[in-house]
């Protein structure tokens, strides 16, 4: 974690007044005690209400027995006790599911628990509730990314996730920056949603871009997409140009 950038992180954070902040993981490196306790002291300083889930990187590495015995309990007693929240209002309808798992070490899943559950809590609210579900792991990647890096059952995933109305994937993993469609890797018809990976917000395990966090903008069918990029020189998040959409009869296009 690169201290440099926490305070202004947390200060522009708190300007944009956001009706909901987004982490989808990594929270540590290697599932430290220390680690998940100096992340919970920086989640402090961020707006709520949080949504929050685990990486795969949060799931102890080398200490085998915790691996398998409580793979979450670092994450669940000093994070969030919920390792799969919800957050829900008139506008905006945010779930957190878990793809962090003992038997991979790098890779996620996603099960049929987890499709019930998207099932139950997305299905009944009405189409003007714009329904984001959050993973670790990506339904997507970028051009010439490795297709192993997806999330596991992906395909499956979608199609539950689909049928449950859901409009927008946030994913992490990946340290890039990146924005797709469902409907180009996932052919269901009548489905077309917006896939956005966040770059990395903090880690100093970069992949070829700077620090960046993503900012979302959600009103009456339109979302607009701003990266917030690193700047060293000034010392503070710079603003990218942003991306428009508009939730059409075919998905989302570029407005």
């Amino acid at each position: 974690m690169d201290e440099r950038l926490l305070g202004p992180l947390s200060r522009l954070a708190e300007s944009l007044e956001p009706h909901v902040v987004v982490v989808s993981g990594d929270l540590t490196q290697r599932a430290r005690r220390h680690q998940f306790h100096e992340a919970r002291a920086f989640l402090d300083t961020l707006p709520h209400p949080q949504i929050v889930i685990p990486g795969n990187h949060d799931v102890p590495l080398v200490n085998v027995w915790k691996r398998f015995s409580s793979p979450l309990a670092g994450f669940r007693s000093i994070i969030e006790r919920d390792a799969e929240p919800f957050y829900v209002d008139e506008e905006i309808a945010v779930l957190g599911l878990n793809t962090a798992r003992s038997l991979t070490w790098k890779a996620g899943r996603l099960n049929e628990e987890q499709f019930a559950k998207a099932r139950e809590r997305l299905a009944p609210l009405p189409s003007s509730v714009m329904k984001v579900v959050v993973t670790h792991h990506p339904f997507d990647v970028p051009p010439g990314g490795h297709e192993r890096d997806l999330v596991g059952r992906a395909r499956p995933a979608m199609a539950a996730f689909a049928a449950a109305g859901a409009d927008l994937f946030l994913s992490g993993h990946l340290h890039v920056s990146h924005t797709g469609h469902t409907a180009d890797r996932y052919e269901i018809e009548g489905h077309s949603a917006l896939v956005i990976h966040a770059g990395t917000a903090t880690s100093t395990r970069q992949r070829g871009e700077v620090n960046s966090f993503n900012v979302l903008h959600v009103e009456a069918g339109t979302l607009t997409l701003v990266r917030c990029d690193w700047d060293p020189g000034r010392g503070t998040f710079l603003p990218r140009p942003e991306e428009r959409y508009a939730r059409g009869p075919r998905g989302w296009e570029p407005a």
